[in-house]
């Protein structure tokens, strides 16, 4: 492999999995409350560039908001309920900044892995602020974040602001175009759908130096299984049945 590799084996979706809201404060207290050393969070950018942890470019499905966050200030966006969506548990959970993440991620020496989400559009933007506000509030961290992106434009920006970090490049089925892309970015590893993911391809990808990690993995026989095959890493959203199942790769 190009490098060491000091990411664990399983990883906790959008922090919390299915167990609490996505992207939320109280889903990385969730996903730190069960043993996982490592978190992946989406992140992009409101109006007046404020970095938010959310997935979709609107805010409909996971808020109480409307319309794009790319379109409201923060003001607008810091007190939405990010909660009641999931469960009556969670009502009132605010929408977080990444700062806000960081500091709670950062308490415990908890891993991430940062997705950059952009909103459409905002791609290069959103890239290299991101980066440099990575490199910012996880110095002199233990372990540095990996960013990764299924925007190649966002991660050519978040290389050229912050080239120390770790890539990774997102792509729902992985083909030989993607070999490019990897060589780009200058990635270390390629995450990918595991119901798409052709194994053959493995002993190529680490031959190549590349790190595999697939998503989203949430049963744990077809975890053990990738995991047998020479897979890198899962991401699950089965948080709780993971933790007991594995609970010495989390």
């Amino acid at each position: 492999m190009k490098a060491p590799w000091p990411y664990p084996r399983i990883y906790a979706h959008r922090g919390g999995g299915m167990l609490a809201p996505e992207n939320t404060l109280a889903a990385i207290r969730t996903g730190q409350a069960l043993g996982y050393s490592m978190h992946e969070i989406d992140v992009k950018l409101s109006r007046d560039g404020v970095l938010i942890l959310l997935h979709d470019p609107t805010l409909e499905r996971t808020t109480n908001g409307t319309g794009r966050a790319a379109d409201l200030t923060w003001d607008e966006l810091k007190d939405l309920d990010a909660g009641s969506w999931h469960s009556e548990k969670f009502a009132g959970e605010r929408l977080p900044s990444f700062a806000e993440a960081a500091r709670l991620l950062r308490s415990k020496d908890t891993m991430i892995n940062i997705e950059i989400k952009p909103t459409p559009g905002f791609d290069c933007e959103t890239g290299e602020k991101v980066a440099v506000a990575a490199r910012e509030l996880w110095r002199d961290a233990p372990v540095a974040p990996m960013l990764s992106s299924f925007s190649f434009e966002a991660l050519l920006s978040a290389r050229q602001a912050a080239p120390e970090l770790q890539r990774a490049w997102i792509i729902s089925r992985f083909t030989d175009a993607d070999w490019e892309r990897l060589k780009r970015i200058e990635a270390v590893s390629l995450h990918t759908n595991h119901h798409k993911f052709d194994l053959a391809d493995l002993p190529r990808l680490h031959g190549a130096g590349y790190r595999v990690n697939l998503y989203t993995v949430d049963d744990p026989d077809r975890a053990q299984a990738l995991l047998d095959a020479g897979v890198d890493g899962l991401f699950t959203d089965n948080l709780a049945v993971f933790a007991e199942r594995f609970p010495g790769l989390l």
